[in-house]
């Protein structure tokens, strides 16, 4: 039976080491900064919302549902694992204007802590509205194509519930396993995985790294490293370069997008001659 606490119990470790460097700037920057409706770079403008049947959460979308396209799920858990849903909010309305349904742990300038499950409730949350009858989303959500992607202790939520066979990809955003004893959680993965890290000046660089030599034989995994520490572009304008390149690991892995598959496969993807220091295995 998955332990429900993992999270918690290595978020304490991590907000111990962090809570200086970590909690100050990002809440003090992404949380407080709201954007208008309409956000993001892509075709459908975005916005976000809140709703009585999820209310520890909040749902990035697009404004306008598209009528010719479905939006593929993406439950995100956030740094700290703090239950504030707006945490990165300029990151995930670049997500959800490009057709994404996003969901993330905590309502708006929530505070309090999360778990693993609350990424569970946002995907079980999502294909119940796909249909329930007088849902605005009814019909709308590509409940086949899912991810679960957290950043920092976000990213430990996301190996806990990385096992359920719904789950298309999973997405590690500067997050890696803190003790030996939870290497178990890497055989259970089944689904592509990528790791976006900061680089050597990343706080969770080395247990990346480890996580990576760790993976199940097999497993198609991407591993790109920027050099913008632990705290990502997540803050700039629709995510700064983190924004465009998860975009599109998300095109590929939930909309089959052979364009922005190219970004990630082969000797001369198109992060290799980059900035992005890239690892690949078994992607074709």
């Amino acid at each position: 039976m998955r332990s429900r606490n993992l999270a918690r119990r290595t978020s304490t470790v991590l907000i111990g080491l962090l809570v200086a460097a970590f909690l100050v700037p990002v809440s003090a920057t992404s949380a407080a900064a709201f954007l208008t409706p309409g956000g993001g770079s892509g075709p459908y403008p975005a916005e976000y919302e809140t709703t009585f049947r999820l209310p520890e959460h909040t749902i990035y979308r697009p404004v306008t549902l598209p009528e010719n396209e479905q939006l593929p799920i993406v439950a995100w858990g956030n740094g700290a694992c703090q239950a504030d849903g707006t945490m990165f909010e300029e990151i995930l309305t670049e997500f959800a204007s490009h057709g994404f349904l996003v969901i993330a742990n905590g309502s708006p300038d929530g505070f309090g802590s999360t778990d693993a499950e609350m990424l569970t409730e946002s995907i079980d949350w999502a294909i119940d509205e796909n249909d329930r009858w007088f849902s605005e989303y009814r019909g709308h959500i590509d409940t086949d194509s899912v991810a679960v992607m957290g950043q920092s202790c976000g990213g430990l939520e996301t190996y806990e519930v990385a096992d359920d066979p719904r789950i298309t990809t999973t997405v590690l955003w500067n997050s890696g396993l803190l003790n030996d004893a939870d290497n178990y959680l890497l055989t259970r993965l089944h689904a592509p995985i990528a790791y976006f890290a900061g680089g050597p000046d990343d706080i969770a660089y080395e247990n990346a790294m480890d996580d990576w030599d760790r993976l199940p034989a097999g497993l198609p995994a991407f591993m790109g490293n920027l050099d913008v520490g632990h705290f990502g572009t997540y803050d700039e304008t629709n995510g700064g370069e983190y924004g465009r390149v998860g975009t599109d690991w998300l095109k590929w892995q939930l909309k089959g997008d052979q364009t922005a598959k190219q970004q990630f496969v082969g000797p001369n993807c198109g992060l290799c001659s980059t900035e992005w220091d890239v690892r690949q295995k078994n992607l074709s």
